[in-house]
């Protein structure tokens, strides 16, 4: 079944570098993003998961939390976590899922159902769909979805741009442009009427009858 924007995010359990979990209790009333990657000591990887590293306590500030995925196992993981750390100049503290059955990838969507056998063996050229990043909401529904090729690292500032306009257009009734940044103007939706928009909005400016723009609420 294809995952859609919107659709509740797939529970699962499994077994990380932070001991066993359930997805869905793990992400409790907070955010989540969920980032994956095709095979343990991978160049382009290991890069990313340094820079989450470092920028994890802007995850946090907004109420969020990281987790990672490759099909090797836990052991592995923490082998690769020493690599990452002298490389990247990072600790990576947020859990890592060992998904050596594969069963979260094809969950996700990351590999086909029907693929056999385990993480054992394979390459990252057989795992090259598991480069995937989701955004979950404490609603535990899918708010986003990315795929990479393999040889293109993630842009993660990118990620916290989106989480910032989700959680702004989730309290308020507004829409982000184009490349918005925190700070910026945004769009009033189709929802608010102008009389609406006066009290809402004092001071909108209306560009067109459908683009109508303030100053960033809150």
């Amino acid at each position: 079944m294809s995952l859609r924007i919107n659709d509740i995010a797939p529970n699962f359990t499994a077994r990380t570098t932070q001991g066993d979990i359930d997805f869905h209790e793990w992400i409790g009333d907070q955010w989540a993003i969920l980032f994956s990657h095709p095979k343990d000591f991978t160049p382009v990887c290991t890069t990313e998961l340094g820079y989450m590293a470092k920028i994890e306590p802007e995850f946090t500030r907004r109420n969020a939390k990281l987790i990672g995925l490759s099909v090797d196992p836990v052991e592995s993981h923490d082998k690769w976590v020493a690599d990452i750390e002298e490389t990247q100049g990072a600790t990576v503290k947020y859990p890592m899922i060992g998904d050596t059955d594969l069963a979260v990838a094809k969950l996700y969507n990351m590999l086909p159902a029907d693929e056999p056998g385990t993480s054992e063996g394979r390459t990252p050229a057989t795992n090259a769909t598991v480069r995937s990043v989701f955004i979950i909401g404490p609603d535990k529904r899918i708010k986003l979805m990315l795929t990479y090729p393999m040889t293109t690292g993630r842009n993660f500032d990118e990620i916290l741009r989106v989480l910032d306009s989700m959680q702004l257009t989730a309290k308020h009734r507004v829409a982000t442009p184009v490349n918005w940044k925190q700070g910026e103007d945004v769009i009033i939706t189709g929802a608010v009427s102008n009389e609406e928009a006066d009290q809402l909005f004092p001071g909108f400016k209306t560009i067109k009858p459908y683009l109508r723009v303030t100053k960033q609420p809150g």
